[in-house]
């Protein structure tokens, strides 16, 4: 971990100089995580938690004992170094549904944190739950534009920014948070988002009567809103962002944007805009230095890949040791019954309608509610089969261990029937795109040619169904995955609409969808009619 840092370091030293550094130049060292979603233990590729195998094998990234060592390695070094948080650690593993971010907060203080901002995800069970995690964290939690009424109980513990002096010099945090959050989180009415650029510009303002030349903003706001910001709001130097879980990185070639990515304010000052991309796997690393004004004239740095080079901190293994138990139970816990078994199998999930494929359809389209009339989960998310009697959520897990979070979307009729068409159109193959279904039904014919195989596509209507409206918009719910263009689904990345990717895991959704439906008859064969 050392090398990774210093190297990057180093790198800034060199440029900062070749700059024409002046005596009066301020070094500081950005640390940077987003949308961690309470992977608190390792993660593998696929973001899921990682098994004892995989670890053994070198094939884990993340958590937070690796995230600990990481923050104190670099602190260690001297110099000016904070380490900051763009949101929605909450929700994403059965950490948080056990401990509710109890666990978080700890875990955090042990990291060495020094500020984060609230994400939506921080209020999916109330601002109760959120108050909570604040007054167990040492870590102080800021969002500029969220505004709880004297009845919250939120009322008077989130700050809109703080000033913290290191190295002689005073930095300004701002947080802020989604203007979105009301529509997809739980705040409640005794909670406002209200607009984030007022509130920057308030707080930039407030901190530069004070002193303050560099200010530093956490923005769970996602990537586009980050750089409209940065470039409509003057004062700002740098961006922590998140919400959007982009990876912005100048040497991975599955990165979004550069790191950083340079915005010009009002003022003509240049803004750095960062994130980290999600679930603990990296650890971003913005090496800044500032002018006697408090403008940045130099700058570096990448994302840290948390991986098997990073030895995990044995205190933070410890306290994770110590938790296990409870989640474990939890994985024991009697979600509902079956009347009969639920096929999840590769054999049949891959290559046509399957049980289990059409239970976790429905119960997406369940979750989804009002405004949604298709759900299409890729066969090859659909890991095992449940046996009939008690389910519980351990056999969930077993049947989704992806920790896919659910995605909405608004297609075409065109869109829906052509994503139907590219998911079957390798079943010989073997591969994992073939759409399991909710809310329509259709034909298919494998020996036809690849593009002419679905035919006679029927939407949910009424008790009925009617046939496919090419020209219609659709609202659909499917995993984060495929969302964003997994199992080649590419019309769902390239030609959605009102997207949202954010929801809830699709696991809690199915074992949820068990409990209210209880007991469920697994049924396949009235959906993809095979001629």
């Amino acid at each position: 971990m050392k090398h990774k840092i210093a190297g990057l370091l180093s790198a800034c030293t060199i440029l900062t100089l070749g700059a024409g550094s002046a005596l009066a130049d301020y070094d500081l060292r950005i640390l940077h995580t987003n949308d961690v979603h309470d992977r608190v233990e390792s993660v593998t590729k696929y973001n899921n938690t990682c098994s004892v195998e995989d670890d053994a094998d070198g094939k884990c990234f993340g958590g937070y004992a690796r995230l600990a060592t990481a923050i104190r390695d670099a602190k260690a070094q001297g110099g000016n170094v904070l380490a900051l948080d763009g949101g929605d650690q909450f929700q994403g593993s059965l950490y948080y549904s056990t401990y509710r971010g109890q666990l978080t907060a700890q875990l955090m203080t042990m990291a060495g944190y020094d500020a984060m901002t609230i994400g939506n995800h921080e209020f999916d069970d109330g601002p109760e739950v959120l108050e909570a995690f604040i007054k167990a964290s040492t870590v102080p939690v800021l969002s500029a534009n969220v505004h709880p009424t004297a009845a919250s109980s939120l009322d008077g513990e989130i700050k809109p920014d703080i000033i913290v002096e290191l190295g002689g010099e005073k930095i300004g945090l701002i947080g802020i948070t989604t203007e979105e959050t009301p529509d997809i989180s739980s705040p409640g009415d005794q909670v406002e988002i209200t607009d984030s650029e007022m509130a920057l510009r308030y707080s930039v303002a407030r901190l530069r009567l004070k002193g303050v030349n560099k200010i530093i903003v956490m923005s769970h706001s996602g990537s586009y809103k980050d750089f409209e910001l940065a470039k409509t709001v003057s004062g700002i130097d740098v961006i922590v962002g998140g919400h959007d879980n982009q990876l912005f990185s100048n040497t991975n070639e599955k990165a979004n944007y550069p790191y950083p990515v340079v915005e010009t304010a009002p003022d003509g000052k240049p803004v750095l805009v960062v994130q980290a991309y999600a679930y603990s796997r990296y650890l971003g690393e913005l090496n800044v230095t500032f002018d006697d004004d408090g403008v940045a004239t130099a700058w570096s740095g990448e994302p840290i890949a948390l991986d098997a080079s990073i030895k995990p901190a044995q205190d933070v293994l410890d306290v994770i040791a110590l938790s296990s138990g409870k989640v474990d139970a939890v994985r024991n816990v009697d979600v509902g019954s079956f009347t009969a078994p639920a096929d999840g199998s590769r054999e049949t999930c891959r290559h046509m309608e399957c049980s289990m494929g059409s239970l976790v359809a429905d119960a997406m389209l369940w979750k989804a509610g009002d405004g949604y009339q298709i759900a299409i989960q890729n066969g090859g998310g659909v890991r095992a089969s449940i046996d009939e009697g008690t389910v519980t959520m351990g056999e969930v897990l077993t049947v989704l261990p992806f920790q896919n979070a659910l995605a909405t979307f608004n297609l075409s009729g065109k869109d829906v029937v052509a994503s139907l068409e590219h998911g079957v159109s390798k079943v010989d193959e073997d591969k994992g795109q073939f759409p399991q279904v909710a809310g329509l039904k259709f034909d298919l014919d494998l020996s036809k040619p690849v593009g002419s195989r679905v035919s006679n596509v029927m939407v949910a209507e009424g008790d009925g169904y009617a046939p496919i409206d090419m020209n219609k918009t659709y609202g659909v719910v499917s995993n984060d995955f495929m969302r964003n263009g997994g199992d080649g689904y590419a019309l769902f990345r390239d030609n959605a609409t009102n997207v949202y990717d954010f929801g809830p895991n699709l696991e809690q959704a199915v074992a949820d969808y068990i409990g209210m439906k209880s007991p469920v008859t697994p049924m396949a064969g009235d959906r993809i009619m095979l001629k």
